[in-house]
């Protein structure tokens, strides 16, 4: 489709054309049903079959074991950051974070409502520009989890590794990453995902948990706020949000044609190092943010001699059919957001524009 914009934005983000085209051809009348399933019972047979499916397709590409729950929840990652605490933080125990950056902070932040927190590591010294190395982490012996930020949005920086926390349960916000590359669930005891930046649209929180880690919270915690009433009700407790969990279960076919994690991950590799590589050989005309050794292939972050030249890039990027290149409000610059759906061919667009406005403006 010639008039499909370069979608570069943070999330919600970018969807694969071809998922939104059977949304599109299945939304007034969804397999013959005569309704669109928006319309119909999350009760009923042929939504909980697209509820069911979707949680094996989950399963299938994420290679998920046995002893682990997937639930589908509201609230975004930012309830999960109360979520976790409230039902994992038990008396006499510390809630560890690495402290990585914007979206770890806010964690840290709901994390202190419910009990004593510990950081066990923290790149804020270097402004967030990296991820703290495995020799730095400090983990409390009485910690009841160690939580990370898998990959952050807004500096620009991803866990290239996941350390090993031993004993303590493993947590990780995998919002902007997760499904980029192969996974290792086990490593693992609670991994929370918003879906709007590479599993589908804005509304449904994937939530993958141990069983062993569902039991009863130590403080009072609201019914729709605890694992365990989404656990024993397979997330259709109250109304789950049926057409986000739709959407999603359309985009992991996709991804499953594309031929799964480790295809994903190719194609996301090549997309970074052209991105990055642009970068690198400017000259210093423009400036990656994140430590190379930190570097995501999600978010691309870089910065441009003045502030001036960063909104004229930002101006005449929207000019050319470019969205979504203004850097985060709170550290400002420039970032490309390059999820799963973003094809190859809009990176080499950018890579041309960015060439092109170096050549104007260098």
């Amino acid at each position: 489709m010639a008039n499909r914009a370069y979608n570069f934005n943070a999330g919600p983000a970018a969807l694969p054309l071809e998922v939104l085209q059977q949304a599109q051809e299945e939304f007034v009348d969804f397999r013959g049903n005569g309704m669109s399933l928006m319309e119909m019972s999350h009760r009923g047979a042929v939504y909980e079959g697209v509820h069911r499916e979707t949680e094996q397709l989950l399963r299938e590409l994420l290679g998920i074991p046995d002893g682990y729950k997937v639930l589908f929840i509201q609230g975004g990652a930012s309830t999960q950051f109360a979520m976790v605490p409230m039902n994992l933080l038990q008396p006499g125990k510390v809630a560890s974070y690495i402290d990585t950056g914007s979206w770890a902070g806010k964690a840290i932040k709901e994390a202190k409502l419910f009990g004593q927190t510990a950081i066990a590591a923290s790149s804020e010294k270097d402004k967030y520009n990296r991820i703290p190395s495995a020799a730095e982490l400090q983990i409390a012996p009485d910690s009841a989890y160690v939580h990370l930020t898998s990959n952050e949005t807004i500096e620009g920086t991803q866990w290239q590794e996941y350390p090993d926390t031993g004993s303590v349960p493993l947590v990780a916000d995998m919002s902007s990453d997760i499904l980029c590359r192969p996974l290792n669930v086990s490593k693992f005891g609670l991994i929370y995902a918003g879906a709007q930046k590479n599993l589908g649209p804005s509304g449904v929180t994937i939530v993958i948990i141990r069983e062993d880690l569902i039991g009863n919270p130590s403080i009072p915690v609201p019914t729709m706020l605890r694992y365990d009433t989404h656990a024993k009700n397979d997330s259709l407790y109250n109304t789950p949000p049926t057409f986000a969990i739709y959407m999603t279960n359309l985009v992991l076919k996709w991804v499953k044609a594309q031929g799964g994690a480790a295809a994903v991950e190719k194609a996301n590799r090549a997309k970074a190092k052209l991105l990055y590589e642009a970068i690198d050989q400017s000259g210093g005309f423009y400036r990656g943010f994140a430590d190379p050794g930190s570097r995501s292939i999600m978010n691309v972050t870089f910065r441009m001699a003045s502030e001036e030249l960063e909104k004229l890039f930002v101006k005449e990027s929207e000019a050319e059919g470019f969205v979504g290149l203004k850097g985060h409000r709170s550290v400002g610059g420039l970032r490309a957001s390059i999820y799963n759906a973003v094809p190859l061919a809009s990176v080499q667009a950018l890579v041309e524009f960015m060439a092109e406005f170096k050549r104007r403006h260098g």
